[in-house]
């Protein structure tokens, strides 16, 4: 003889999402291990420089520098704020794809080199970068 409960019998289910989760889970853990298991190697190389090769085409390149003061230079002479103007405007006529670099010295303050920034943009010119050079390291 069979006794019923006064309870509703509930079926067991097997809930995915949690599986799924947990999967997820094992699967990103795996490859984050893996990824770091890598060894890397490299060699140092010393490649021999060109003595006699000369370089027969000059870049259409504007490289300024600016100093502590706020003082511009190209290629090493000082120029004024009018001579850079009428510079840079020849040249952006000549070259409309004209980039131009811009340097500052260690000691140059930020609103000096976004002065120069400014500057440059207003001549017309639109590809200019910021020249930065990476610190030396030092060898023990």
């Amino acid at each position: 003889m069979k006794i019923h409960s006064p309870f509703p019998r509930r079926r067991t289910r097997l809930e995915i999402i949690p599986l799924i989760d947990i999967m997820f889970f094992l699967l990103a853990s795996f490859m984050m291990v893996s990824l770091q298991m890598q060894i890397i190697r490299s060699l140092k190389a010393s490649l021999p420089t060109a003595t006699q090769a000369v370089s027969s085409k000059k870049p259409d390149v504007v490289n300024l520098s600016v100093d502590r003061l706020g003082q511009i230079s190209i290629e090493g002479k000082n120029i004024s704020f009018t001579d850079l103007s009428r510079l840079l405007e020849e040249r952006h006529k000549a070259n409309a794809e004209l980039p131009v670099y811009v340097s500052g010295n260690r000691d140059a303050t930020h609103g000096s080199v976004t002065y120069v920034l400014d500057f440059v943009r207003r001549a017309g010119i639109e590809h200019v970068a910021i020249g930065v050079k990476p610190v030396p390291e030092k060898t023990p």
